[in-house]
């Protein structure tokens, strides 16, 4: 079982609108699974967000645990994801199994090769921590 993850009220507001807009996001996987954990999250206020939590807009240091490989990526809403960039979706795989952890967390989720492992190894930057509220 999976731990209760945190999300800033403000990002529940942004990724339920994500949700209700999408083309026929209810019936799409990787929307499916992101309603299910926001509704397992504790939502708490942006000031109240410990810094070490991976929020929308955050820029995270991950390692997988099988092949000790570190990346980097920002967490960002569907519509600003671009890989090339280092800016994975929110709706992906690897972005709904880090959002609402924290650094030292490791997280593991099917995939269509079996189960992936990553462990969140550091939070370089997280809007809410750096006072940007408007992210």
């Amino acid at each position: 079982m999976r731990k209760k993850i945190h999300v800033t009220s403000a990002d529940l507001e942004r990724l339920r609108n994500v949700l209700l807009v999408s083309d026929n996001g209810r019936d799409r996987q990787d929307y499916q699974e992101l309603d299910e954990e926001l509704q397992k999250a504790r939502i708490v206020d942006q000031k109240d967000i410990s810094p070490t939590v991976v929020t929308m807009n955050s820029r995270v240091r991950l390692r997988d645990t099988a092949t000790g490989e570190e990346m980097i990526f920002t967490l960002v809403f569907p519509e600003n994801s671009d890989i090339g960039a280092d800016r994975i979706s929110v709706v992906s795989p690897i972005g709904t199994a880090i959002l609402g952890y924290a650094a030292g967390d490791t997280i593991a989720w099917q995939v269509p090769q079996g189960k992936r492992s990553i462990k969140i190894e550091e939070v370089l930057y997280q809007p809410e921590a750096a006072g940007d509220y408007h992210l």
